[in-house]
């Protein structure tokens, strides 16, 4: 299993799928890091996706069996996929982002499983704004783990999603926990308002 990592000496990034209820999850990563997670209706999105996760230096090579480490990343992205959140946290590669991007990613991990925070609420933690928020979530590489569907507008309406805002209403349905109270989150000297899910999914049916 360990010569699977190396290519002439090299450490090699290996692509790993699985099919689920026909759904495709997938994950990027060496023996121990992720550097990137993504699910998709068809296997050629989700190779397509993963591949935009992965830094241009470092060789990759896809695999049909995953690794000890994959498998448990995969159950994971299937368990989040299902509105169980996320049970087991995985080092994530994220050293070719931007100091901002982490930043608001790491921002964003902190939203829990039946709550949603604004674009806004999550820019006034990282010091950016919803703009840039939002385009740091349309390119999140670690979705659904780090959970840029928890993220919505202001006025508690979707906003927009990679997974399609389908998918992003599917997974925030599943996450309904049946909380009354607002949150508080802090975030380093700084505060992170959530609110339940139930606000954005009421919304929607009102809409409708």
């Amino acid at each position: 299993m360990w010569d699977m990592w190396f290519r002439d000496g090299v450490c090699m990034i290996g692509l790993f799928t699985k099919n689920v209820d026909d759904v495709w999850f997938g994950v990027a990563c060496d023996e121990k890091r992720v550097y990137g997670t993504s699910f998709a209706k068809t296997v050629q999105d989700l190779l397509s996706s993963l591949l935009d996760c992965l830094p241009f230096d470092v060789p990759f090579e896809g695999f049909p069996k995953p690794s000890p480490f994959a498998e448990k990343v995969l159950f994971t992205i299937k368990d989040a996929y299902d509105g169980k959140g996320v049970a087991e946290d995985f080092p994530l590669a994220a050293e070719n982002l931007s100091e901002y991007n982490r930043r608001v990613l790491e921002v964003t991990a902190k939203i829990p499983v039946g709550y949603v925070a604004s674009y806004g609420a999550v820019a006034k933690a990282a010091d950016g704004s919803a703009r840039s928020v939002g385009g740091v979530m349309a390119a999140n590489p670690f979705a659904p783990i780090v959970p840029c569907h928890r993220v919505v507008k202001s006025d508690f309406t979707l906003g927009g999603y990679g997974g399609g805002l389908k998918a992003k209403h599917e997974i925030l349905t599943r996450e309904k926990r049946r909380y009354t109270t607002n949150l508080e989150i802090p975030v380093g000297s700084k505060k992170l308002k959530v609110f339940p899910v139930e606000t954005v999914l009421d919304k929607l049916k009102k809409k409708k």
